[in-house]
């Protein structure tokens, strides 16, 4: 079972271009925003994580873009995690405005040893926090 988070944002004039949308870079601060919501919800935050000695670095994102956002609009972004493999996850993005689609993608990150800057296995506290959550229905 995979369960949904779902993050609201209000766009802010400063996320918009010259044309007046969302500028398309300002959707993986989207992304970024959706997961440290995520991580609050499941009771292990970022800040956690560094203490626990490990940070979760982006090594690799992509979105697809079907319609713009614009200033003020609401959007509700919704991620979901899972684990391929021992060293990485897949956070799994799509941003609504109501009911529309507007873009989806994903970023991949690796989990890091504060003290060595290698990678190492997640920890089992983190593993099971995802894991819980994920067995989790959520609103």
């Amino acid at each position: 079972m995979t369960s949904t988070t779902r993050t609201s944002y209000r766009v802010a004039y400063a996320d918009t271009d010259q044309m007046g949308v969302v500028y398309h870079a300002n959707y993986l601060v989207l992304f970024e925003r959706s997961r440290s919501d995520l991580l609050r919800k499941m009771g292990y935050s970022y800040g956690q994580m560094e203490m626990d000695g490990f940070l979760l670095p982006v090594i690799e994102a992509h979105v697809d873009f079907y319609s713009p956002a614009r200033f003020d609009d609401l959007l509700t972004i919704g991620l979901q995690a899972e684990f391929m493999g021992k060293l990485r996850i897949r956070m799994s993005c799509q941003v609504n405005r109501d009911e529309d689609l507007l873009a989806e993608g994903y970023t991949v990150h690796t989990c890091l040893s504060t003290k060595s800057g290698k990678p190492v296995k997640f920890p089992s506290t983190f593993k099971d926090a995802v894991e819980a959550y994920r067995g989790k229905t959520h609103k």
